[in-house]
């Protein structure tokens, strides 16, 4: 190998080093180890010279007299044996990374590593999980336990504003067939008898005058031909619940015709022939019908006390 000991004192009188270089290379010398890494990493990034010194054959010799006139024009000293370790390194292929074999322990690590990207992912599904199950808890596990209570409270509000034994009867008779249901697991059959409870209710809280519609220009009667029976008709006086405001309120009524109940403030009241041609004739005189009242209802009764025959059959559309 050329001797090259002449030219070193010249190249640095030439290119003088900076004092605090000198002085940072001579208290902290670097080790052989990190030299040798250093030039494998200087071979790779030349991998042409590799290629044209290291694979056609060429000796080695030169190749490490290339380097280390690299590392000189850079102001450090490499020694022969660390040059040799480096240039043996390369073709050993060490200080080059190696990725693990396939492992439990190393899908593991990846899982933990990339936990940025499916960490988000997790996160929102357990907030959709946890609002789902609020939503659940709120709207059918909360009213699933609620429901025994309301019943109770539904059936004492009716037995305390019934007036007659066969309400008081009516009442334990829903709430026994809700009970019931419950005890079967039949949460929907408690519900509606617990829908009708509150209706049965409303019909005992409130008392009203029950007036025929007396107003000019609208109709106060009509009648039908049922179709059981075309020959005979059914006469209806249109009629309203007049609360103790003076003013219409709505009242649960069963259509006959459709079986439906309905909550409306105006309806028809079946009445016989000679009560709708009475109020007919009334209506007739001067527009006005002076006696429009055919019965009231009072707080704690389900029915109006009638003051005409009718069987309280009803209709409400016409």
């Amino acid at each position: 190998m050329p001797d090259h000991s002449q030219e070193q004192p010249d190249r640095q009188r030439r290119n003088p080093e900076p004092s605090g270089v000198r002085a940072a290379t001579a208290a902290a010398p670097l080790d052989d180890i990190m030299l040798a890494m250093d030039v494998v990493d200087t071979l790779r990034r030349q991998q042409r010279l590799v290629e044209q010194e290291l694979d056609s054959g060429q000796r080695e010799a030169a190749l490490k007299v290339r380097l280390q006139r690299v590392y000189q024009a850079q102001g450090i000293e490499v020694s022969e044996a660390v040059l040799e370790e480096g240039v043996r390194a390369l073709r050993e292929d060490r200080f080059v990374y190696q990725p693990p074999a396939p492992s439990f322990a190393v899908s593991l690590a990846r899982i933990y590593v990339s936990r940025g990207t499916w960490g988000r992912w997790l996160l929102g599904g357990l907030a959709l999980l946890l609002l789902l199950f609020a939503a659940w808890y709120l709207l059918v596990v909360m009213p699933r336990q609620a429901l025994p209570g309301e019943l109770e409270e539904r059936h004492a509000q009716v037995r305390e504003l019934a007036r007659s034994q066969t309400l008081d009867a009516q009442a334990d008779q829903l709430l026994a067939a809700a009970q019931q249901a419950l005890r079967e697991g039949k949460t929907g059959q408690a519900r509606d008898q617990l829908a009708q409870l509150e209706q049965l209710r409303d019909q005992l809280a409130v008392g009203y005058q029950l007036r025929v519609v007396n107003q000019p220009g609208v109709r106060s009667g009509v009648w039908r031909i049922p179709e059981a029976n075309p020959d005979a008709r059914n006469y209806y006086l249109i009629v309203e619940a007049i609360g103790a405001g003076g003013r219409p309120i709505s009242v649960p009524v069963r259509n006959e015709e459709t079986g439906k109940i309905e909550r409306v403030e105006r309806w028809g009241l079946r009445v016989d022939q000679q009560t709708f041609e009475r109020v007919a004739a009334d209506k007739q005189d001067d527009g006005i019908i002076q006696d429009d009242l055919l019965g009231s209802k009072a707080p704690g009764a389900l029915e109006p006390d009638y003051r005409v025959p009718t069987s309280g059959a009803a209709i409400t559309e016409w």
